[in-house]
């Protein structure tokens, strides 16, 4: 079994850990192969980049209510993918505050599970045997354009969800043969000596919709409300996109439950669902929590932090008083 970067936290025995991130990723929840429908799964992926706040709590509380109303089961993984940004404190932090907050997992990476390991960092064979997967089916590309350059573009608005600039298609049409090679993007084309990042190749045009569990019917547009997207950055480090898709699909998660700012990265992960063959999950985006000057909460609102509502003898009770949860 690999060793762990989280000495706290209790990983289950080598038996538990999946042995072929293909052989598991793909038809173990492919509709072809998969012998019967898993009863409800959902999860909450917190990731360990700051203290968790009150729009978190009321958000994943949301999720655990639905697994519960479902019969079903709650995971917890930490999405500690980001290696700039998250430090052990806040690791700890988040199964602490969690804990206190009354949420209940059956899986994650302080108990194991049959899904192990549940720490991102450590699923790096899951997301290469991904990436191979699009490569095979020409569903990506190298791109060595900065962020500068895509926001110099004239073609290059912001989406709404992430404030990310759509990618003018720059480097799409650019010759060459690459390969994923150990981790490695190995290519021999004319795109510069900047390592490149790899970009999903969006099916300009066509409309992407889905019935969320919230919100309804929603619809986007490839192409115009998001453009070709990032799925492996170029310090080697899978994106966010591949990443959940990759995760929530081999440990078989029903429906994902998450705040409604990822709505058009729900259209984004939907066409890697497609183009990996996976089922895709149910949606519930929740309406996000503002602040009292109208803004959405995030991670440096340490007012609302669980850390310190609890240190100033807040019960979560209380806090969850005011909450209705949509079965």
């Amino acid at each position: 079994m690999p060793e762990s970067p989280y000495p706290i936290l209790v990983m289950r025995e080598k038996e538990n850990f999946v042995p072929s991130p293909l052989r598991s990723l793909f038809p173990a929840v492919n509709p072809q192969s998969a012998t019967a429908v898993p009863k409800y799964r959902g999860r909450l992926a917190p990731s360990p980049t700051g203290y968790l706040h009150l729009g978190h709590a009321r958000t994943f509380w949301v999720a655990q209510e639905r697994a519960r109303s479902h019969g079903g089961e709650l995971i917890l993984r930490n999405d500690d993918l980001d290696s700039t940004r998250y430090k052990m404190e806040f690791v700890e932090a988040m199964l602490e505050d969690l804990r206190w907050f009354g949420f209940e997992w059956s899986e994650g990476p302080d108990v194991g599970g049959k899904f192990a390991p549940y720490n991102q960092s450590e699923r790096m064979n899951f997301y290469r045997a991904a990436l191979e997967k699009l490569r095979a089916g020409n569903f990506i590309y190298p791109c060595t354009c900065s962020r500068k350059d895509i926001q110099a573009a004239t073609r290059a608005p912001h989406a709404n969800d992430d404030d990310e600039p759509i990618y003018p298609g720059t480097c799409r049409e650019k010759s060459g043969e690459w390969r994923v090679t150990s981790g490695e993007q190995s290519q021999s084309s004319p795109l510069g000596t900047r390592r490149p990042s790899l970009r999903f190749r969006v099916p300009d045009g066509e409309v992407i919709s889905f019935m969320d569990g919230n919100l309804g019917e929603q619809k986007f547009v490839a192409g115009k409300d998001f453009g070709d997207f990032i799925v492996w950055r170029g310090d080697d480090v899978p994106a966010y996109q591949l990443a959940c898709v990759a995760d929530d699909a081999a440990m078989q998660i029903t429906e994902v439950v998450r705040g409604a700012d990822l709505l058009v990265s729900t259209a984004r992960q939907i066409l890697l669902y497609r183009a990996l063959g996976l089922v895709v999950p149910e949606f519930f985006h929740c309406d996000l929590m503002l602040d009292d000057k109208g803004e959405r909460l995030a991670k440096r609102h340490d007012a609302l932090s669980l850390r310190t509502l609890r240190s100033r003898g807040v019960s979560p009770e209380k806090l969850r008083s005011s909450w209705s949860v949509v079965d």
